[in-house]
Parts: structure tokens; sequence; C-alpha cells
């Protein structure tokens, strides 16, 4: 069996689309899914299953709307392999995420959209926003001190922003840690920042 990470887009942002994780990881069982366990509420599954990472968003994206009545437009999963997000940590642009008290850095995650494409709809404010395209994923990093005059939020209204599926910096090596199953998260993100 192969051990998965699935970001879910739409759920328990803004006060819309609640899921409880204690529910959402009974469903997933009853799927069939084994080892399910979430991390927050923000729609992060790490799951084993015998099934191909598309075979899983399928069954995933069809059964959430219906079970937890959600707006299904809003729904998507992203079913990433321990290899895949392992090489997403790994390719991140030089610096990115080490300056924590300096920078939010997040990692926009494409749901079936090429990152050399989506980069073009950023708009990014000099000085203040920073993009780069990677493998499956945007690393997006804006100025703390500055980021009431980031850009970022203008992605919502593209068409491509329905196809993304955004977690910081933090919770992407979290979830590494977790998926693999090593060291405690400061020990993750000393290695990773």
């Amino acid at each position: 069996m192969e051990h998965y990470i699935v970001l879910l887009r739409g759920i328990n942002v803004g006060g819309k689309n609640k899921v409880p994780m204690s529910e959402l990881r009974r469903c997933l069982e009853e799927l069939g899914f084994s080892d399910v366990s979430t991390y927050i509420a923000s729609g992060n599954v790490m799951l084993r299953s015998d099934e191909r990472p598309d075979a899983i968003q399928a069954r995933i994206e069809e059964v959430l709307p219906r079970i937890f009545k959600l707006d299904s437009e809003r729904i998507k999963a992203l079913v990433l392999t321990r290899e895949k997000l392992r090489s997403i940590v790994d390719g991140k642009p030089k610096d990115f995420g080490e300056h924590p008290e300096k920078y939010h850095s997040d990692a926009l995650f494409l749901i079936g959209l090429a990152a050399t494409q989506t980069i073009k709809v950023f708009s990014p404010r000099e000085g203040v926003d920073r993009v780069w395209p990677g493998d499956g994923v945007i690393y997006s990093q804006r100025l703390s001190a500055e980021r009431t005059k980031s850009r970022l939020s203008k992605i919502m209204g593209t068409p491509e922003y329905k196809s993304m599926t955004i977690r910081s910096w933090n919770t992407t090596v979290k979830l590494l840690a977790l998926i693999e199953g090593t060291g405690t998260q400061k020990d993750i993100m000393n290695q990773y920042t």
C-alpha cells in the first residue's frame, strides 16, 4: 500500500464548507482507505491505498460534496505521493522559507495546471511579492511588514485559482515530516530552511 498526502481545496475556509476532521477521517475509512489521519482543519489528509492517485482523487471529489453537502465547485482533491511532496520541498528556490520572521512563504499547489503557464496570472508587487514556478507548485513569498500591499489575493478572481490549493511553507514541511515519520517539526524546518 502506498502512503499518500491528500490536499483538499475548499473546505473549512471562511466559515464555508465546514467539515469536522473526525467525520472526514471516518468517511475516508468507510471508503476503504487505511491509516487515515488529518493535520489541522484545513484539509490535509494522510492515508494509505492500493489505488492510483487519480482514482483516489475522483472518489474523494465525488463523495465529499454528497456526504457533507458541500459546494462541489469549490471542492478539489490533490493526491501526492511522499516522493512528490519531497521533491516539492527539495525543489524550493534558494533561501525560500528561510526567514519566517521577515517573509510569509506559501506553496500554491496546482491541480491539473502547469506552473509555467499559471505563473502568468500573478502580478507580484516589486519589493513585496516574489513568485517562482516549480513542478506542480508555485512558490510565493510576501514581505511580512508590507503584506497588506501584496497582490497575491488578486489571483482569487482568476479561473486558475479554482485549481489551486494553498498551504503555508510551515504546513508543507510539517506534512512531509508527518508522512515520512521523521524527527520533530523543528528538526524538519531546520533541515529545509
